[in-house]
């Protein structure tokens, strides 16, 4: 993950490098005033998805328009110019926190300074600060618009295959453990492992998504929300198994249908089946001899515990197939 984070910082480090000069380039080109603003616009307009640069982009023309009406009523007012500044600035943080614009703070607090400085109000000088903040937002689109996408999805279609095997093999081990199979592995720290690893997991597929202009690609975000649910699940799962003193005949059969599921729990699969098969086995423990002594019913107690946890796995499952429409399922399932 360092080695992933360190790759993208130096992309990230390129792209701002390269978009702030041509930014500065074509300002300087155009002979504007304040030219070197333009890669500083371009700095601050690259962010991390494509989506994010656009709203970012919008937000900075529609709130241009304000900063410079402000500083056309302040900066002319027969007062002490910084202090003249400092309410400018605290006008600005006002307007933008009561529109959830933070993000155009600091581009107006710059073209600001311009105009304090200049102390030109004409059209011409408007323009020119017009021109450095639409040179700098589109550059920063432009150099956005560089993503190896393909090799990204690649990325994530290999974390998801990763996941379910990790899931599998949590299943494998805890039906293990209700036969009474020593083993040192440890649930807890494979657990926690996955689960840090799916709130990165997360992370990557909510860039995935600012990065791609299909409808569709939100797909790879609910998975991963669905897996991060179902590794909580096995948390409170194994709590409850950790928690019998004893286990209890019908623990075989409990055991049995995590194997069971082990084998379905892969991206494509619809647990109607699973749903079924766990409704029979609920059934059939029910058709059971009564326990005959307090702790045999505390163990079949927590036995129903497990599952519940288990429904409660699949169910998670069942919500994320709802939840696709046709040109997802269409996309990724076919």
């Amino acid at each position: 993950m360092k080695k992933k984070l360190g790759k993208k910082a130096f992309i990230l480090a390129l792209k701002i490098g390269i978009g702030s000069s041509t930014a500065l380039t074509i300002a300087s080109l155009l002979s504007l005033q304040n030219a070197a603003s333009a890669g500083i616009i371009t700095l601050l307009t690259i962010v991390t998805t494509k989506w994010e640069t656009i709203r970012l982009s919008w937000a900075r023309i529609l709130t241009f328009g304000i900063a410079i009406i402000l500083a056309f009523v302040l900066f002319q007012l027969p007062i002490n110019p910084w202090l003249m500044y400092s309410i400018y600035i605290f006008t600005l943080v006002l307007i933008n926190e009561s529109m959830d614009w933070k993000s155009t703070l600091s581009v107006n607090a710059v073209i600001g300074t311009h105009f304090l400085a200049s102390q030109d109000f004409s059209l011409t000088f408007v323009l020119n600060e017009f021109m450095l903040v639409l040179i700098g937002i589109t550059v920063a689109f432009v150099v956005n618009m560089f993503r190896h996408n393909r090799n990204h999805k690649a990325s994530i279609v290999g974390h998801m295959q990763s996941v379910e095997k990790r899931l599998q093999h949590i299943l494998e081990e805890m039906a293990g453990y209700l036969r009474k199979q020593e083993d040192s592995w440890d649930v807890w720290q494979d657990l926690e492992q996955l689960e840090n690893d799916l709130k990165d997991y997360i992370l990557d597929a909510y860039e995935y998504e600012g990065n791609t202009f299909q409808s569709h690609s939100g797909y790879y975000l609910s998975y991963f929300e669905m897996r991060l649910e179902q590794c909580m699940e096995f948390y409170s799962l194994h709590t409850e198994m950790k928690r019998m003193r004893q286990m209890p005949a019908q623990a075989e059969l409990v055991a049995d249908y995590m194997l069971y599921l082990k084998d379905f729990v892969k991206e494509n699969n619809c647990p109607d089946e699973q749903r079924k098969k766990l409704n029979e086995m609920k059934e059939e423990l029910g058709r059971q001899d009564l326990p005959s002594s307090y702790e045999e019913f505390e163990n079949r107690a927590l036995l129903y515990h497990v599952l519940s946890q288990l429904e409660a796995f699949i169910e998670h499952k069942e919500n994320f197939v709802k939840s696709l429409d046709e040109q997802q399922k269409k996309h990724y399932w076919q």
